[in-house]
């Protein structure tokens, strides 16, 4: 049996210190855009290598062009400022890695101005041993976390009004790979678990929103982003985690206060789903993903090293059964191993290991 459809990864990886290196010599002027090139080249034939060896299903180029994994539309699409916004990221025990400010705060009327994911499509079409996707940011990422008073509100007064602008973005981008032949790309969503976080509704409330309706305006917009790409023969995935920084997370809460609108109502064919931890809550709200629509469980760690025990995936996917029949549903690591270029503390090894693992427990449970 192929177990490629079964065993899969979210898509980013860590970057080689190669990589590393010469990101910091081009952003000091010492390295020019073509030679930073032929290095992201050589780390991404390696990224390749590693999955090919590993079983793991659709490759990726491990994000390696990228900042973080919104980077690519933040510097082809006008209306994003320098400044950043304050994320409170949470960590285990004590110790936390401040936000080196990644992201972009909104400032001015969104508009596409630029392709960014031509250049990671047409490599991967020409190097890829296997099927591959690209992964492009979802609406309620940049709703939750780009939008804030004083600086956004004068082209947006509030979060929710960004909604339409930003999936025209998002709708742009993805019919151009659909007409490139692209036919296979991941939505990554991992903000929509702030409307199961008790610390974001009340912040919603204060500004005058609904949450429930302002997640549902984002739903109404995925489902026409994802119709269109399906109408046009794209594979869809959706990966919904809690956020990845450095090991750290962003949201917590459960499915259960999302599944049935979001998992029943944006049609994508399957989805990817964090359920490493407690944080997750239980796999009941898998219920909700229609049937022949896969549930990918993101049941390997990316956040740390330590290697989970195969047994015990082996009966949480048994568990998982009890809700979806064990042909609509995968395995894979809970999020990606890199979101951002500095990347999760663990290492290449680790890493490997992690992806070894989720293709024997894919064999395990479905050979």
């Amino acid at each position: 049996m192929d177990f490629s459809s079964k065993a899969l990864h979210v898509g980013s990886l860590l970057r080689p210190p190669t990589l590393l290196q010469a990101r910091e010599r081009h952003a000091a002027g010492q390295m020019d855009g073509e030679e930073l090139r032929q290095v992201e080249d050589r780390a991404i034939l390696e990224a390749l290598a590693l999955q090919r060896d590993s079983g793991i299903g659709v490759y990726t180029d491990g994000e390696y062009r990228r900042n973080d994994f919104m980077s690519p539309l933040t510097a082809a699409t006008d209306g994003f400022v320098s400044q950043a916004p304050v994320l409170d990221w949470n960590a285990e025990g004590e110790e936390r890695t401040e936000d080196d400010a990644i992201l972009n705060l909104i400032g001015g009327r969104l508009r596409h101005r630029d392709r960014f994911t031509d250049r990671e499509a047409a490599f991967l079409a020409g190097h890829a041993p296997g099927p591959w996707k690209l992964a492009i940011p979802e609406v309620t990422n940049f709703v939750v976390a780009n939008w804030q008073r004083g600086v956004s509100d004068g082209a947006y007064p509030t979060r929710a009004d960004i909604v339409d602008d930003l999936a025209a973005v998002v709708r742009t981008e993805a019919e151009a790979l659909a007409r490139d032949g692209v036919r296979h790309v991941q939505i990554d969503a991992p903000c929509f678990t702030s409307f199961v976080n008790e610390r974001l509704i009340p912040v919603f409330e204060a500004e005058g929103l609904h949450p429930r309706e302002l997640l549902n305006r984002c739903v109404e917009a995925d489902r026409a982003i994802v119709g269109g790409l399906r109408d046009a023969g794209v594979v869809v995935g959706m990966h919904i985690c809690r956020g990845n920084y450095r090991g750290q997370w962003f949201n917590e809460g459960a499915y259960d206060g999302i599944a049935e609108d979001v998992f029943g109502r944006i049609p994508v064919d399957h989805w990817l789903l964090e359920y490493d931890t407690e944080r997750a809550g239980n796999l009941d709200p898998i219920k909700h993903v229609p049937a022949g629509t896969t549930a990918v469980l993101g049941l390997v760690t990316t956040k740390t090293g330590a290697l989970e025990d195969p047994d015990a995936l082996a009966r949480r996917v048994d568990e998982a059964s009890r809700f979806k029949p064990l042909e609509d549903l995968a395995i894979s690591p809970q999020c990606g191993f890199a979101s951002e270029v500095q990347g999760n503390p663990l290492t290449w090894d680790d890493q490997r290991r992690k992806l070894d693992l989720v293709v024997s427990v894919a064999q395990r449970v479905w050979g």
